[in-house]
C-alpha cells in the first residue's frame, strides 16, 4: 500500500454517551478493543460516561463495534468521517490540544 493510499484511507469516528459504564468496565472494554487492528483510536471515560472510537468501517462493520460495546449501553451522539492523514494531523496539533482543554 502506498503512502498516499494509506494517508487517504477513510476512517469513521463515533462519539458515544454510555448508560452502563464505570471506570473498570471502561478500562477493560478499551483494552479489548484497542487490541483489534481495525480500531485506530479509542477512549472510553467511565467517570464522564462518554467516549469515542475511530475505526476502519470497511474492515469493522459498525454493527460489530456496537455489539462489542453493547454491555455499556452506548448511544451515538456524534459521527465524523476522516482520513488517516487528518487523524495524524489532529493528533500532532497543539491547537487541537489547547482548543479541547
Amino acid at each position: 500500500m502506498t503512502t498516499e493510499r494509506v494517508f487517504n484511507k477513510k476512517l469513521t469516528r463515533l462519539d458515544f454517551k454510555f448508560g452502563n459504564i464505570n471506570w473498570e468496565k471502561a478500562t477493560i472494554k478499551q483494552y479489548e478493543l484497542e487490541k483489534d487492528e481495525r480500531v485506530w483510536r479509542i477512549f472510553l471515560n467511565g467517570y464522564a460516561k462518554n467516549g469515542f472510537v475511530i475505526f476502519d468501517e470497511e474492515l469493522l462493520p459498525r454493527e460489530e463495534l456496537l455489539k462489542a460495546l453493547e454491555e455499556l449501553t452506548p448511544e451515538i451522539v456524534g459521527e465524523k468521517a476522516l482520513t488517516v492523514q487528518e487523524l495524524i494531523e489532529e493528533s500532532m496539533s497543539w491547537n487541537n490540544v489547547f482548543s479541547h482543554s
